[in-house]
């Protein structure tokens, strides 16, 4: 059965969107680009709710990079009821139980499905104990406002993995949720 990863990038005090978060990038140096593009080549697809996919839809394919080109190869799946259509390449919108749709992805061939962010899909997946493994890039900033991490009334036990840490202050924390 092939596993959920996901992997969400986070600032100290717990913001992974908002505003604040725009600063992330000055922290990125080439092992963690290669990090990060290693992740992608080992998985086989992508899983995203639409403001996600809407959001990256927006950049990721003007971009030109390894990591890019690998992103924007992969399919997608799109959890929405709402999304009429799609524009990025090999992205398909799923309708329906969102439970029961990543439970049939999960028991199909192949390797890994990736996550990029802890939104509605990644948090229900997460409720639901769908989601394997939990990669915390954490960015050396306290943003002091935007959407947290987990929010009230969330609560998982998880299981250290892994650390790995970057020059320029990111650590990448990994963790298995415990069900």
């Amino acid at each position: 059965m092939r596993k959920i990863i996901e992997y969400t990038l986070v600032s100290v005090d717990g913001v992974f969107a908002g505003a604040g978060i725009s600063g992330f990038s000055e922290y990125r140096d080439d092992a963690y680009m290669r990090d990060g593009l290693g992740q992608a080549l080992a998985c086989d697809a992508m899983l995203m709710g639409r403001t996600t996919y809407e959001g990256f839809a927006a950049i990721w394919p003007r971009r030109t990079d390894p990591w890019a080109d690998r992103i924007n190869a992969m399919p997608k799946y799109v959890f929405s009821s709402t999304l009429e259509k799609t524009e990025w390449n090999n992205t398909t919108i799923v309708r329906g139980d969102v439970v029961a749709e990543v439970t049939r992805l999960k028991q199909q061939e192949g390797r890994d499905l990736l996550i990029y962010g802890h939104g509605l899909l990644a948090e229900t997946l997460l409720k639901h104990h769908l989601l394997d493994v939990l990669d915390l890039s954490i960015h050396p900033l306290v943003v002091g406002r935007g959407k947290q991490f987990f929010r009230e009334e969330e609560n998982t036990t998880l299981r250290f993995v892994a650390a790995k840490s970057f020059s320029k202050g990111i650590v990448k924390l990994t963790y298995e949720p415990r069900y």
